[in-house]
């Protein structure tokens, strides 16, 4: 008997699909679905919305269909143990506490956090959620998103003042992500938390939805350090991460 015996014309359309979204990790819209797989589009939607409650897609602010957490979580926490090593050294040559993050939801949940070996440091907790208005991670994260996502997730989880610095407007806040686009890295300046200072940059080289920064007190993190801290970032996270999650690919 050949293997086309075994075969289940409803799985190969949901994996038609699920193809569909891991090659197209900015989303594609319904009609764009029901063109690729030539299916209606309210079979189309019946499937989507199953994967949807399975956490295997998500909806986007604008109604488009990118790949779920459920799917892409094993993944990220691969990558995510395969970076920690360059986290470390990172942590050596700069002295501060560095972290890994991605936006959950509406905020930034950290993933891995290596802390400072100095008596004072700054360092969230591994897990812990914050906004993204008021973290350079969440800026440099917000950077990435199209605006009509951002301001929706602004206005669902407000922006409270948390310091004199803090941003607390929208249209402050999108300039805010137009600089960061500019200069390729994001500043929390004392804008979480009095005393600290955050430099946070994109994880390039893969398609996750990562950023990398680094936390230390304002005292040993000068701005005039910023650029330079930025630049050391980049240079060193982008080519782990690539490096990284091509692995996970071949072995696939």
């Amino acid at each position: 008997m050949s293997d086309a015996n075994y075969s289940i014309r409803s799985v190969q359309r949901v994996c038609d699909i699920l193809d569909l979204v891991q090659s197209n990790p900015d989303g594609l819209s319904l009609m764009d679905f029901a063109q690729a797989t030539e299916l209606p589009k309210s079979s189309v939607f019946r499937y989507l919305a199953t994967l949807e409650q399975r956490g295997y897609v998500e909806r986007t602010e604008t109604g488009d269909y990118r790949l779920g957490l459920s799917l892409i979580g094993e993944r990220i926490d691969t990558v995510a143990r395969r970076l920690r090593p360059q986290l470390e050294r990172l942590r050596d040559a700069l002295g501060e506490t560095v972290n890994l993050g991605l936006l959950d939801g509406d905020r930034v949940a950290y993933l891995e956090i290596v802390e400072s070996l100095a008596s004072i440091r700054n360092a969230p907790h591994q897990g812990e959620r914050e906004v993204i208005h008021a973290t350079a991670l969440g800026k440099v994260l917000a950077a990435k998103m199209a605006p009509a996502e951002v301001e929706a997730i602004l206005k669902r989880e407000g922006m409270a003042k948390l310091t004199a610095n803090t941003i607390s407007t929208v249209s402050d806040f999108m300039a805010e992500l137009e600089r960061v686009r500019e200069q390729g890295f994001a500043v929390d300046d004392e804008e979480n938390e009095i005393g600290g200072r955050c430099v946070a940059v994109a994880v390039t080289g893969t398609t996750l939805p990562l950023a990398v920064s680094l936390s230390a007190p304002t005292s040993r993190l000068p701005r005039e350090d910023v650029v330079r801290v930025a630049g050391v970032m980049a240079a060193a996270i982008s080519q782990a991460a690539a490096f990284a999650d091509t692995e996970i690919v071949l072995s696939q």
